[in-house]
């Protein structure tokens, strides 16, 4: 018993000589978010994954094929509520076979998860500081590890777990300020080559179903007069648009981001409203909420990111009357 406490010892402490030796050098962690982003978008691959937030988790099964004319993807939902999305290159179709529902956006930004360029990735160093993690086993593949912690408190810090031969991310931890989870996913299986082309189409018969068309189309709003006042250190603005909201008139959203968080800032009219205006501070799972109203309009802020950057971003929306 002396003998395997003296070998556990001795192996704790070689880990943590090791993972120290790895943090140190934030040029592999560099290099190691560039083949995450490559694998993102150049491999097909099909598995089920666990998404956790709180109390709450749920079970997806992926299907992604890369072409050359742009990927597709399938995500059936496992739990609760029947649920399939269908992403192509310019669209998103969500099925919801319960109430015959199909609902459609265009999409005006393409990049998937980490939601970055290759160029901008070590421009991420200005607010995180990024280190290589531990080396674990995930769903049947050795992955290798990056962590992102915020040097500010206006960010979320990331913990992302790649395979090591592919640099495919099997697993994503988000966290707060205190190192509690917020959210995160983790494949519960994993198999990376060929796809049919096949597998990424719906299952579903939807000739006859309602059909919800999100209308998203790029915009500019500061030509009618909506400006931010200061922009969130380290965020900029990204997507600029109007889409419409259920039945609801068209609203304005534009997108900030870091490189990693997203924020979105939507802008409706409060004419013809039927619901009363509740303002302040609110969540919704890792989502925080912040509603105001300018100039006879309703301005939400909705991100993944800590209250007090949501609540910064909201109070800094000013409306100019345009000359």
């Amino acid at each position: 018993m002396r003998m395997l406490g003296y070998t556990m010892l001795t192996c704790a402490a070689l880990a943590q000589t090791q993972a120290l030796a790895q943090s140190q050098n934030p040029a592999e962690a560099i290099t190691l978010l560039r083949r995450i982003y490559q694998a993102t978008d150049k491999l097909s691959y099909t598995g089920t994954f666990v998404y956790q937030q709180g109390t709450r988790t749920e079970s997806s099964r992926i299907t992604r094929l890369a072409s050359p004319g742009g990927a597709l993807e399938r995500v059936e939902v496992l739990d609760g509520i029947a649920r399939e999305i269908v992403r192509t290159r310019d669209t998103v179709r969500c099925y919801l076979p319960e109430s015959q529902t199909v609902k459609v956006e265009r999409r005006t930004d393409g990049r998937a998860f980490p939601a970055m360029l290759p160029a901008q990735i070590s421009d991420l160093a200005r607010n995180y500081t990024i280190t290589r993690g531990e080396t674990v086993r995930i769903a049947g593949f050795d992955c290798e590890a990056v962590v992102l912690t915020p040097k500010d408190d206006l960010r979320y810090g990331y913990h992302l777990w790649a395979d090591v031969n592919t640099g495919m991310l099997l697993k994503a931890r988000t966290f707060n300020h205190k190192g509690e989870t917020v959210e995160q996913f983790s494949f519960a299986q994993l198999a990376i080559g060929n796809v049919p082309r096949e597998q990424v189409q719906t299952r579903h018969l939807a000739q006859n179903w309602r059909v919800e068309d999100a209308a998203v189309a790029p915009t500019n709003l500061g030509r009618s007069g909506w400006t931010m006042r200061a922009e969130l250190p380290g965020f900029r603005k990204i997507i600029e648009v109007t889409r419409k909201l259920g039945e609801a008139r068209p609203v304005g959203q534009m997108v900030y981001s870091d490189g990693l968080a997203a924020v979105s800032v939507f802008i409706e009219p409060m004419s013809g409203r039927a619901e009363t205006l509740r303002p302040g501070p609110s969540s919704l799972g890792a989502f925080q909420i912040y509603t105001r109203e300018v100039a006879n309009h309703i301005v939400t802020v909705v991100g993944e990111a800590p209250a007090t950057s949501v609540q910064r971003i909201a109070t800094a929306v000013e409306y100019r009357q345009p000359q």
